[in-house]
Parts: C-alpha cells; sequence; structure tokens
C-alpha cells in the first residue's frame, strides 16, 4: 500500500479542522436581520450583479468593498460602522442570517479602525491628490479582504494553496538572463501563481496576502508597527507592485494554471468528507474512483459556471449599450449627422451578445483522455510517485533591434488590417463615426470577455493543446481586438455607467429605504408584544 506524502497529511489534518469548526454551533449571541428587509435587500443585489458583473468567487469581496466605500463616505472617520455594515451584508444575502456571532463586530471594528490610522498617517506623496486616492482605493480593497476573512475564514482554501505551493517551491526551477533569481523571490512568484492558477484571485486578495506573508501579525499588529507601516506604506505598496508585475509573472502563472487540476480534485475529495478521506486516500483502487466522481462533479460546476458568466456578462454589457445607444448614438445620429437608421442601431445592440453567444458554443469539454491524465496527476501529487519532476521556467530570448522592430511592424499591420476591415464592413453599412467607435469598443469588450471564460472552461484540462495554421492566422487577427478589450475591460470597471448610476443614485438611498423598512418592522414587533 502506497504512502501518503507528509504534505497529504497535513492537508488532511487541515481540512478536518476546518470540518469540526465548520459544524461547530457557538452558544453566542449572533447578528441577525429583519427576513423581509433582507428578501428585499438580496433583490437588489441580484439585479446588481446583472449590472456590475464580478466573478461568481469575488462577489462577496466586491460588495464588501463597495459598502465600505460607501459608509466611510457618510462618516469618513469610520467609528462604529462595524454593525450596520455586517448588517448590509446580511440583508444583501452575503452572509447567512444568525450565522455570525456578535463578537466578531468588535474585531471588524478594529480592523477598519487599523486602516483609517494607516490612511490617515501616511506620508504626503509627491502627487499628492491623485496617489492619495490611489492608494485609499488600494487600503479599502485590501480592508474588504481582511473583513471577508474575518467574517468567513478560507481555511480549506489556504490549507490547499499552502499544499501546492510546498510541492511548487520544490518542483520549479528557472535562471534570468543566466543569472539564478534570490530564493525569496522566486517563492514570492510561485505563491502569486498558486493563488492566481487555483482560486483565479484578484489583485486586492492576493496584495492582502502577500501583506501577510511579510508581515505575519499583519491582522493583530501592534499599536507601535502599525505607525511603522503607516509612515512606509507607499514603499510596501511599491514593493506589491513590483511583485505582481514581475517580468516572469506569466511564466510561473503559465506552469501554475497548466499543474492545478489534481489539487482541485483532491481538495473536493477531501472536502467533501474529511473525516472518511483517510480511508479513501490510503486505498487507492477506491481513490480512482473518487477522482473520477469529482473530475465529473466539477465538469458539471464548470458548465454550470460558464453559462452564468456568459448569460451575466453579455447582459451587463447589452445593458449597458443600450444606455449608451440611447444616451450618445441616437441623439448624434439623428440630430448631428442625420444617419439615423433602426437598422444599424439594432445591428449595433445585437452583435456583440451574439457573438459572445458564438464564442460560448464553440467551447468543447475535454476529452476522455484529458480524465484518465488528471487520474494519474492527482495519485503523483499524494503519493509523491512524480520522482524528480521539475517544471523549467525559461524566459524570453532577447531579440535584436532589427526583430524587435519587424515583430512591431507586422503586428501593427495585424492591427490596422483587423480595425480597418471592422471599420470599411461598418461603413458599407451606413453605421455613423460614432456607431462604428461604439461597436468596436463593445466588440472588444465582449471578445475579451470571451477568451476569459473560454480559460475558465479549460480549468480541467490538463492535456496539451496543438497548434495549427488555422490557430496562428486567428490569433494574428483577433489578438488586437482582445487588447483593446483587455484595456477597455480596466476603464470598464471604473466607469461602468450602469454601475455609477447605481452608485450615485440609487445605492445609498436604496440602503436608508431598507435600514427605515427594518426600524420600522421592528417598531411594529415592539408594538405587537405590548398587546396582552
Amino acid at each position: 500500500m502506497p504512502e501518503l506524502l507528509e504534505s497529504t497529511k497535513k492537508l488532511l489534518d487541515k481540512y478536518q479542522y476546518w470540518h469540526q469548526s465548520s459544524r461547530f454551533k457557538t452558544e453566542s449571541a449572533t447578528i441577525s436581520v429583519d427576513e423581509v428587509a433582507s428578501r428585499v435587500a438580496s433583490f437588489y443585489e441580484k439585479a446588481r450583479e446583472v449590472i456590475d458583473w464580478r466573478e461568481e468567487h469575488l462577489l462577496r469581496r466586491t460588495a464588501i468593498e463597495r459598502v465600505l466605500k460607501r459608509r466611510f463616505f457618510m462618516k469618513k472617520n469610520g467609528q462604529d460602522i462595524a454593525e450596520p455594515l455586517i448588517q448590509e451584508l446580511i440583508r444583501g444575502g452575503h452572509f447567512p442570517n444568525d450565522s455570525i456571532p456578535e463578537e466578531k463586530i468588535s474585531d471588524v471594528q478594529k480592523m477598519i479602525d487599523k486602516y483609517v490610522f494607516i490612511t490617515e498617517n501616511a506620508p504626503e506623496p509627491p502627487q499628492k491628490e491623485r496617489m492619495k486616492m490611489r492608494l485609499y482605493d488600494w487600503i479599502l480593497a485590501v480592508a474588504a479582504c481582511e473583513m471577508e476573512e474575518i467574517l468567513a475564514p478560507p481555511i480549506k482554501e489556504g490549507a490547499l494553496m499552502e499544499f501546492m505551493l510546498e510541492q511548487m517551491k520544490d518542483k520549479i526551477q528557472l535562471k534570468e538572463n543566466g543569472k539564478v533569481i534570490s530564493e525569496e523571490e522566486k517563492n514570492t512568484q510561485i505563491y502569486i501563481a498558486v493563488q492566481r492558477a487555483l482560486f483565479k484571485l484578484d489583485i486586492p486578495l492576493i496584495s492582502y496576502n502577500l501583506l501577510k506573508k511579510w508581515h505575519p501579525q499583519w491582522t493583530r499588529l501592534p499599536e507601535e508597527e502599525i505607525k511603522k507601516v503607516a509612515g512606509s506604506i507607499y514603499s510596501l505598496w511599491d514593493r506589491i507592485e513590483k511583485s505582481l508585475n514581475h517580468p516572469l509573472g506569466d511564466k510561473f502563472y503559465e506552469i501554475c494554471e497548466r499543474k492545478d487540476t489534481p489539487y482541485l480534485i483532491l481538495g473536493d475529495i477531501i472536502g467533501e468528507n474529511p473525516e472518511k478521506a483517510p480511508e479513501y486516500l490510503e486505498n487507492p483502487d477506491v481513490l480512482e474512483n473518487k477522482i473520477r466522481e469529482a473530475y465529473r462533479r466539477r465538469l458539471n460546476k464548470v458548465k454550470t459556471r460558464i453559462k452564468r458568466a456568459a448569460v451575466y456578462s453579455t447582459l451587463s454589457i447589452f445593458l449597458t449599450k443600450m444606455l449608451v445607444a440611447l444616451a450618445v448614438e441616437v441623439p448624434f445620429d439623428r440630430y448631428l449627422t442625420d444617419q439615423f437608421s433602426y437598422f444599424t442601431i439594432g445591428l449595433n445592440i445585437l452583435i456583440p451578445p451574439m457573438l459572445m453567444f458564438f464564442l460560448v458554443l464553440s467551447i468543447h469539454p475535454p476529452s476522455k483522455k484529458n480524465e484518465e491524465l488528471v487520474v494519474m496527476e492527482v495519485i503523483k501529487i499524494t503519493y509523491g510517485r512524480e520522482k524528480n519532476g521539475v517544471y523549467e521556467i525559461r524566459p524570453a530570448k532577447e531579440r535584436g533591434a532589427a526583430y524587435g522592430l519587424t515583430f512591431g511592424f507586422l503586428y501593427f499591420l495585424s492591427f490596422a488590417a483587423t480595425f480597418g476591415f471592422i471599420f470599411w464592413a461598418l461603413s458599407k453599412l451606413n453605421f455613423s463615426i460614432v456607431s462604428i467607435a461604439i461597436f468596436i469598443m463593445f466588440v472588444s469588450l465582449i471578445s475579451f470577455a470571451g477568451v476569459k471564460i473560454r480559460k475558465r472552461a479549460k480549468e480541467l484540462v490538463v492535456e496539451k493543446e496543438k497548434d495549427t495554421f488555422l490557430r496562428t492566422l486567428f490569433d494574428l487577427f483577433s489578438l488586437p481586438v482582445i487588447q483593446v478589450g483587455k484595456w477597455l475591460s480596466g476603464q470598464w470597471a471604473k466607469y461602468n455607467a450602469m454601475a455609477v448610476l447605481f452608485n450615485s443614485l440609487l445605492d445609498m438611498p436604496f440602503q436608508m429605504f431598507v435600514e427605515f423598512l427594518e426600524q420600522w418592522r421592528s417598531f411594529l414587533k415592539e408594538k405587537k408584544e405590548k398587546i396582552h
């Protein structure tokens, strides 16, 4: 019978601890909200999900960040905002009712006070207002990550990341321009890549985890340490930014993304029943059956997630497209260019969602061979059967100036040809300049979103894809559109018109109404209790 690796045993112990802690019911008082007010708030949050679409695993964190920003706007010193903040998140359906102990209120308030102190005592930056606002946004995003961790500790996710990290440290080897990079730098890049690959964590979450890695006491910093952090917050922020944008970061991610499937499957097997998991893992035949079951379950989840992502991202862009059409295109075409046409407006509105539909339709499930490869890979990481397995990172070769200019010119030609053809085709359909610009913008956004969804669809793919001439030709002309979409998506997150409309006109008044509704129902209950 094969022997389990020590790292596998450690993973089992942590999952069992998570299982026991999740079953433990606290006897202390819990935070409760009114059920009727909660249903109203939950409906609003569902509507927001369509308008301001985010990936499912980031919804709660982004909701916390949004609520934090609004609460700070109303009360800049952050005093006594923890309880109403948690209540609002419970009402919105981000945490179950009557599940969070009341003592968490003081933990969250201490955390808020820490970040308020850091922002208020940070030194003056070179570009005062702009840098200070960027720092403020970054700190609030990190604070949202810590708050989520306080209210819902990610015990099993952290255990699985640590398990993968430990194995990847021994297997990844690299050289940078002939010089071996420092062990600390290498481990930091693996740490970042594992988080990006395994659970698709975004920049604020990875930034928060890096802060904890470099400051092990970050969640309970003494007062003197908080002062030191506040004084050096810009250099700490800069260090995180440099680590996140390391020139070899994408190569570390590529390896971890290709190798993350067996870790996800192993985590699913143990997480299903941590108490019985040792029996499965110690019997290879039983383990193989469990791997196949977990693989198929996760495959179904991936399919569901892809459909949801496709629907929500398309709806988000479609609704914003409608808003832009009504606010910009229709007035411009009708009153300035006299080129208004229901046909062109209809095409401009319908083509981007149809493009997303065909992108999702073209996604194919993994082959049967992929399942066999997954079984082998899970057994390798569980028992350590992969002796001397090394994943080598090779930095990109330095090209001479002539090659650089030639390739840059060829890429520019493909860029010009792609957008030139789109411009020509739309001109033939009598699109105005503004309609063409908006059409290109939305098609680029949809293309980038579609590529991201296709990548998520390959979450369980282990086998290598074959490059073909047609794929290379397609990449040549699709990459410019995708690159534009990537840049626009960054701006989209900041200036999503529908999200801005919700935040500025609806968010605050609606939450005030919900809180009033809850207080009113509480008042009515008190009156009813007095009737004997």
